[in-house]
């Protein structure tokens, strides 16, 4: 089952989940869902327990959540992420446990392969007829009505051509897409294919992203003399690379500082150099750095911030703060 069927059909859902695919976006939106379906706010806090799969040193420890009674509800919920990172045995074991879930509970496992993948070998196919598989691997009508969703919920048109240009690009995930399209909104009523190719011009400046990592990392000082220099040569211009990066360089770090967050494939080698920096910083204030950035980043597109080294030095500040 595809994601989208996933959303709309409804199906009930059985002891047994496996969330399959590529799209990490898209498998947060499937947990959410679930857990919606099956509890009452009141009730998620004491019937949901979740696991990173890496995280987890004994799966017996996992197997007696998996058969615990509910407390004022009809289910319990278990959940594991990240099983796409266990090695052989460590699969086996976890996949032991799926086969022994009771009657009247639900576990769900992320384990985001490719359904065809070899090796390791999903472990859905290992389960099919036990377990509901949702695939949530972005086929290209998928991205599409991803895309025109996000538009509409930001208040925004979209070009035809600027939603075929993010179709195509199939390289880059969804919240990378997501993450553009909330800072064009920013700019206007419309998001259009000059300014989507502006924008990832922008964001790919080399500059603009050695400051966002010496910032983050701690190298304030570093960091702003990029910001200065890059400033003193086109003082409004420049502002808008150097502060989309940091917001993109905030969004990564928001990600690995999540429970059983992964970097999008074409930053996992950044991966050593950020995983620290979410440690550090935590969920909470990794998002409230994303935020700040695109506040920001509005105040100098609309010219309600007039001195963009004021703003810098005003995001240096609060870096240091959330580091």
């Amino acid at each position: 089952m595809k994601f989208y069927e996933f959303v709309e059909k409804k199906p009930a859902i059985p002891k047994l989940v496996l969330i399959e695919g590529v799209e990490r976006l898209f498998a947060d939106r499937v947990l959410e869902a679930i857990e919606e379906r099956l509890f009452t706010p009141a009730q998620r806090a004491l019937n949901v327990e979740r696991f990173v799969a890496s995280n987890i040193e004994a799966f017996g420890r996992l197997e007696a959540a998996v058969c615990a009674m509910p407390f004022l509800a009809t289910t319990r919920l278990t959940i594991v992420r990240g099983a796409q990172e266990l090695r052989v045995q460590q699969r086996r074991d976890l996949l032991a446990v799926a086969q022994r879930v009771p009657d009247g509970n639900v576990l769900v496992i992320e384990d985001l392969l490719a359904p065809a993948s070899k090796r390791p070998e999903p472990l859905g196919k290992q389960l099919a007829a036990q377990a509901l598989r949702i695939d949530v691997s972005p086929t290209a009508d998928a991205r599409e009505r991803f895309v025109r969703e996000s538009a509409a919920e930001l208040g925004v048109k979209i070009e035809p051509a600027a939603v075929s240009a993010l179709v195509k690009n199939d390289d880059a995930d969804l919240v990378a897409v997501r993450t553009d399209l909330a800072k064009l909104a920013l700019l206007g009523d419309k998001i259009t294919l000059d300014a989507l190719l502006g924008e990832s011009l922008a964001s790919g400046d080399a500059k603009a992203y050695h400051f966002a990592g010496a910032l983050l990392e701690g190298r304030r000082k570093e960091a702003l003399a990029i910001a200065f220099e890059l400033l003193d040569a086109d003082p409004r211009g420049a502002a808008i690379p150097l502060i989309s990066a940091l917001a993109n360089e905030y969004n990564l770090v928001w990600e690995l500082a999540r429970e059983g967050g992964q970097l999008p494939s074409r930053y996992r080698w950044r991966e050593r150099a950020l995983r620290p920096i979410a440690k550090q910083m935590g969920e909470r204030r990794a998002r409230l750095g994303f935020e700040r950035a695109l506040r920001c980043f509005e105040a100098i597109v609309t010219g309600r911030a007039d001195d963009p080294r004021t703003v810098l030095a005003l995001l240096t500040a609060a870096a240091a703060g959330a580091s």
